[in-house]
């Protein structure tokens, strides 16, 4: 059970395995497991390495939410931006709005204070008797009633003056912007000096509220009640209480406090390291219990009954022994124990025995060397960069991460940039990276495609590495796929060969090379080498006369009807024999001389590894010293890796190749095998320094096959003119303004239009704004050529559900 939910219940443990004749990789120390659950800091630059240093537990990084709004949403920790507000007033209006309403109510108050207000009160003397007021409209409170009630008059109409005033000032929206978007603790020591003040107002009467309130209690209780000083006291406390409560409720104080002492509690006396494990136990929280269970624990076994496994698994988690790999990787486990109830026990005694360590990968490791990019591994995410703010972004994506995971590599993706806009370090290297570790998790299986030299990570992060040309290659790749059918293995070398000559039919070629290695492998046992395919090809009389002999000794007709026909063909107009002789020749060179044997051999890597196991495979193309050798290996590699998606049957794992350079690898065939892609589980990443490496009859059915296409800084305008075709246009509202000069009829306007024409040196004019939906391109060609800054790229996604996100403008470089 130990392989089980790692891709690799249909093999026996071990390294991983390769077919008949090949070898396992070359045996490797496991690596000792992460103790941080966080991604591993980048190795460069060391400033950002540095920040990143801090770890999480592995209680956190399980119960930090993670949501996926749209496609390509960074979900880890992801917190939705407020809905957008429209634009608010500038700040000069809104200083100048306030100090005239300020300035309003003070007159309008001093005025109704020193009585300039006539009948002011006239709303008062309706509802209280006549005999409290002298006769007449002016005339003023004739018993202490009636003064008493102007006084609590006058404090309601304060009230009520001051809420106009600040309605009409946009009081709140000067708060909001200058002082709560500064957060704690400005905001809470900015309304603390204005409850302090507004405090010191009130007792020096400046202010008409403590008057009007001890007026009111006095109705109420009596006046019997302010005899006792106690009482008075604490009437004067609960006024200043009732002073400073709106300005508490504006500057938070309440949960400034609580966020300062819950602080003082975490640094106290019992809280440290292992507060974290007092958590999973349900001691750190009185209402631990009301909480929901730490993932970390492992409820869905202890739901199933396994509840000594679980605690083994958590036990595990507390003393640090488990890392993000392994947490994904027992969760795959489980769920296919869980679909197959008769190895749940096979699962238990593996977690029993082995704990964290339980169901490996074939290679034994926990993780990867090194990481150099923030990874996600319960969601498959790997995060490439963050949402520029910029207008041509949804408001909602602005600042906001941006990830990549299988849902959308399922789609496949095309990358397109020139030489130095980052598609290696920053697009290339953290997809081959989170695919190595969901490889490690059993969740997924990686072919990267490099150039000798090419930085994705030592050779300990892979478990083949194949360095065609350079004789310390572990590992061979082998030809033909590892299929034993003649005829498929024509069909994917054929497309290697000439798939890019449009004047070749790649079917005359397929057979052409069926009616050869066909009957070389009846005879012999295997399909021929390189060297050997080329004399059959050139016609050889002596290969041909053996291997015509070696068919007649095994009295294999059907064979020798293949070899009589591929006779009657050759030299013929049509011939497609001396093009594929000529395209083999380019693999028939001393460099590799070591490489692409057949037979007993045993270093040879099939792509047939990829059916049922997670295998991480790294192939390197000497593409300096033998560049057309590299693109025919590459197409190769497509070929062969198109064909193996599509004849898997266990389609549960996810398989992905990264080619870091597809420049005239795609044909026809190729890119109709990438647009199949999606349907079996697998997907492609291909990147190219411009679509005119591809041929040009081939760029409108490239970009309709994949389902996610990415632009770099500094791509020509005739790449952005196919980019901005794809992506299509969209509907906006646009604003014109003219100005029209105003003509006046009266000689004093006139006379005044033509004063403020002197002084300003323009005439009067009017604007007449017009307003209307227009249909433009949502990113043009000559934006893509030229205002994509440096670091950033336009990228358009698509899951394989078919939920798509706009191209978004991406920074990389965060």
């Amino acid at each position: 059970m130990d392989t089980d939910g790692t891709g690799t219940h249909n093999a026996p443990p071990g390294p991983v395995p390769a077919p008949t004749g090949s070898v396992p990789p070359l045996p490797r120390p496991a690596a000792p497991p992460r103790p941080s659950y966080a991604p591993a800091p980048p190795s460069h630059p060391p400033a950002e390495a540095a920040a990143r240093s801090a770890a999480v537990s592995l209680d956190d990084w399980l119960r930090t939410p993670r949501r996926a709004e749209a496609p390509g949403v960074w979900g880890y920790g992801h917190v939705p931006r407020p809905p957008e507000k429209p634009d608010g007033v500038p700040h000069r209006q809104l200083f100048v709005g306030v100090l005239i309403s300020v300035f309003v109510g003070t007159l309008v108050w001093t005025l109704w204070r020193n009585g300039y207000i006539p009948y002011r009160l006239v709303p008062l003397k309706l509802f209280t008797p006549g005999d409290w007021w002298y006769a007449g409209s002016f005339g003023g409170p004739r018993t202490q009633e009636a003064a008493r009630a102007v006084v609590v008059y006058e404090a309601l109409l304060f009230g009520l003056l001051v809420y106009v005033c600040a309605r009409l000032g946009n009081w709140a929206e000067l708060f909001r912007r200058h002082v709560a978007r500064r957060g704690q603790p400005f905001r809470a020591a900015a309304t603390a000096a204005g409850g302090a003040l507004a405090l010191l107002l009130v007792w020096q009467d400046i202010l008409p509220v403590a008057r009007p309130v001890l007026i009111v209690v006095a109705w109420i209780a009596g006046g019997e009640l302010f005899q006792s000083q106690n009482t008075v006291n604490v009437i004067y406390v609960l006024i200043s209480v009732g002073v400073l409560w709106p300005f508490a409720r504006l500057g938070e104080w309440r949960a400034l406090v609580a966020r300062y002492a819950g602080a003082r509690a975490t640094t106290g006396p019992g809280a440290g390291a292992g507060s974290g494990a007092a958590v999973a136990d349900g001691a750190a929280h009185p209402d631990a219990e009301a909480a929901a269970p730490s993932p970390a624990e492992w409820p869905e076994l202890r739901a199933a009954g396994q509840r000594d496994a679980a605690e083994t698994l958590a036990a595990e988690a507390r003393a640090g022994g488990m890392n993000d790999v392994d947490c994904a990787r027992l969760r795959r486990a489980w769920s296919v124990a869980a679909a197959r109830p008769e190895r749940i026990a096979a699962f238990t005694e593996a977690v029993l025995r082995k704990g964290a360590a339980a169901c490996p990968h074939p290679s034994g490791d926990r993780d990867l060397p090194q990481r150099t990019a923030r990874h996600d591994l319960l969601t498959g995410q790997v995060r490439i960069g963050s949402c520029a703010d910029d207008p041509h972004n949804p408001y909602e994506r602005r600042g906001s991460g941006v990830a990549l995971e299988p849902a959308l590599l399922g789609t496949s993706l095309l990358a397109v940039g020139p030489p130095g806009a980052g598609k290696s370090g920053r697009l290339v290297r953290p997809l081959v990276e989170s695919l190595a570790l969901q490889a490690l998790a059993g969740q997924a299986a990686v072919v990267a495609v490099c150039a000798a030299g090419t930085p994705l990570g030592p050779d300990s992060a892979y478990d083949v590495v194949i360095k065609i040309g350079d004789p310390a290659s572990p590992h061979d790749l082998d030809l033909y796929g590892g299929t034993t059918d003649p005829d498929e293995a024509a069909a994917v070398l054929a497309e290697g060969l000439a798939g890019d000559v449009g004047t070749v039919d790649g079917r005359r070629a397929a057979s052409a090379l069926a009616q050869l290695i066909g009957p070389y492998r009846a005879a012999h046992g295997h399909f021929p080498a390189v060297p050997v395919l080329r004399e059959l090809l050139d016609g050889d009389p002596a290969a041909l006369t053996g291997l015509r002999a070696a068919l007649t000794a095994a009295d294999d007709r059907a064979m020798l009807r293949e070899l009589d026909a591929r006779a009657r063909q050759a030299g013929g107009a049509g011939d497609p024999g001396p093009l594929l002789s000529d395209r083999l020749a380019l693999l028939d060179r001393p460099a590799f001389a070591e490489f692409f044997a057949t037979g007993a051999r045993t270093r040879v890597f099939s792509l047939r590894s990829l059916e049922g196991l997670p295998v991480r495979v790294r192939i390197e193309l000497p593409e300096r010293a033998h560049a057309e050798a590299s693109r025919l290996l590459a197409r190769l590699v497509l070929a062969q890796f198109t064909a193996v998606a599509a004849a898997r049957t266990d389609r549960s794992l996810f398989i992905c190749l990264v080619l870091d350079d597809a420049t005239h690898t795609l044909t026809p065939e190729t890119v109709r095998g990438v647009r199949r892609l999606r349907s079996v589980n697998a997907g492609a990443v291909l990147a190219l320094r411009t679509i005119d490496d591809v041929a040009e009859g081939l760029h409108t059915a490239l970009l309709g096959a994949v389902g996610c296409c990415m632009a770099f800084s500094g791509v020509t305008t005739w790449d952005g003119k196919r980019f901005a075709e794809v992506w299509g246009k969209e509907w906006v509202e646009t604003r014109e303004v003219a100005q029209h000069t105003v003509f006046a009829d009266q000689p004093f306007t006139r006379a005044v239009h033509a004063l403020r024409k002197l002084v300003t040196g323009k005439a009067v004019t009017t604007d007449a704004v017009t307003v209307r939906q227009v249909e433009r391109e949502r990113w043009s060609a000559s934006e893509l050529a030229y205002e994509v800054p440096a670091g950033h790229a336009v990228l358009s996604l698509r899951t394989v559900a078919g939920d798509h996100a706009p191209p978004l403008l991406v920074d990389l470089r965060g």
